[in-house]
């Protein structure tokens, strides 16, 4: 059978994953408390790490409770120019930036927060998780080992992701993200950590609603309208539920 490379990496990442399984289990239950409480679990995540905090809520599969905390100028719309990657690479690395962003969001305390960084030292979201673990938040980083624990802090506060969260989550992938080698070729290809981050994340909402299950609380997920069974109007009413949630606490 012709080998694919990457693939072999993603089989590889899976297993190497089931590290996390204490961990995965460790935040599940503490998104469920917190869920059940009828707070949030915010999400963040800058450049490619915004897709996992995309791909969380709202989704087929997602379930309110989870929250994405999400900066367009963060993301990018383009590849180069307004809205361009270059853009969004260079800000994310800019000092007090997220202090202008965070001026419009209130933190409450009885809230879980998980960053999602590959690197864990840029600006964007050492800022963001610092706010959160200030404000008394229980904060959850996703980020790279070797890079957490063997690379050298760039933020003025000393700090990286890891060095903020109660709890770390590894991504099982290597620092320079990309996996596969290409003869005479200088770098890799084939980037890791967003699936990865991806996999974390799904797993963490799968457990979290399984926890909430145990705990009698049922959740109402965002479903395909061609599932059998689902009602035209039951993605209507996950946004209801959303909105009164929203009402009801004082993040925003």
């Amino acid at each position: 059978m012709t080998e694919v490379k990457f693939l072999n990496e993603v089989q590889a990442l899976a297993e190497n994953l089931q590290r996390n399984n204490d961990s995965i289990l460790l935040a599940a239950k503490k998104a469920a408390e917190t869920i059940k409480a009828g707070n949030w679990v915010q999400l963040f995540g800058s450049g490619h790490s915004v897709i996992p905090t995309m791909d969380c809520f709202p989704r087929y599969g997602g379930f309110v409770g989870f929250k994405p905390i999400m900066d367009p100028r963060l993301m990018w719309t383009t590849i180069s120019g307004p809205g361009g990657a270059e853009e969004v690479l260079w800000l994310e690395r800019q000092e007090g930036y997220m202090n202008v962003f965070l001026q419009h969001h209130t933190w409450n305390k009885d809230d879980i927060f998980i960053v999602i960084s590959h690197g864990g030292q840029n600006a964007a979201p050492v800022e963001i998780a610092l706010s959160a673990k200030e404000a008394g938040l229980y904060v959850i980083a996703i980020t790279s080992e070797d890079n957490h624990l063997n690379k050298p802090v760039t933020h003025s506060s000393g700090k990286k992701i890891g060095d903020i969260a109660d709890l770390v989550i590894y991504n099982g992938v290597t620092p320079e993200d990309a996996v596969v080698d290409v003869p005479g070729v200088s770098g890799k290809v084939g980037g890791l950590s967003t699936l990865s981050a991806i996999a974390i994340i799904q797993s963490l909402v799968s457990e979290t609603a399984l926890e909430l299950a145990r705990l009698g609380y049922k959740v109402k997920p965002f479903a395909s309208p061609n599932v059998e069974g689902i009602s035209k109007n039951h993605n209507e009413e996950v946004y209801v539920e959303f909105r009164k949630r929203l009402k009801e606490t004082v993040s925003i």
